[in-house]
């Protein structure tokens, strides 16, 4: 299925929003900037350089599509995949432990090449620390349970377990990775008024 806009907020509205209590869906393949790392990501400063590189080539591309006249769009929200090697390293907020993996969607008119020329670009202004990690991917989680997480992020803790109670109840398995989709921005929100997506791949 290829998105009718290059807005894919428009194409695909349930993926980007969300109800208090757990609901299915289908997640549909997506082409996303990737940038892979380990550590704690309110300390690491390869977290803040793959942040500060996904969005500089997201806002480049963006650019170059608009300088000849396509259908632009607003840059879509930063949304991680996160895991661990000892599961225990997230209840225990052992952070220095976590691996994620940090994501910005990107429209079907978005090609290698215009990425490639964009992370040229950033590089050149020093605007792309983790530019040597930037990868595209594709990403096709398929079936999935998500829910809304209102409030800080150190307290997600009971929106996870209750998203976890649901997808048992509906006879399902976790699979894949646990996903977050960050509606709102850190640096500019309330903690109590963050907004984030907590969705869960299941079979």
């Amino acid at each position: 299925m290829t998105a009718p806009t290059n807005d894919l907020r428009t194409a695909y509205p349930d993926l980007y929003r969300a109800a208090m209590t757990p609901a299915r869906l289908t997640v549909p393949a997506l082409t996303y900037l990737a940038v892979d790392g380990t550590g704690n990501p309110n300390s690491s400063p390869a977290y803040s350089a793959a942040v500060s590189t996904l969005y500089a080539v997201s806002y480049g591309v963006r650019a170059m599509v608009k300088s000849v006249g396509g259908e632009v769009w607003t840059v879509m929200p930063l949304e991680g995949l996160w895991w661990a090697d000892d599961p225990t390293a997230f209840t225990g907020y052992r952070r220095e432990e976590w691996s994620w993996r940090m994501l910005i969607a990107q429209p079907p008119v978005v090609t290698a090449q215009m990425v490639a020329d964009a992370l040229a670009s950033a590089t050149r202004k020093d605007r792309a620390p983790a530019g040597e990690l930037l990868r595209v991917e594709v990403l096709e989680e398929g079936a999935a349970v998500q829910v809304m997480h209102r409030g800080p992020y150190a307290d997600e803790g009971p929106t996870i377990a209750a998203l976890h109670e649901a997808v048992a109840g509906l006879g399902l398995a976790l699979s894949g990775t646990h996903h977050e989709i960050y509606l709102t921005d850190p640096r500019r929100s309330a903690p109590e008024k963050m907004r984030t997506i907590l969705r869960q791949p299941v079979r």
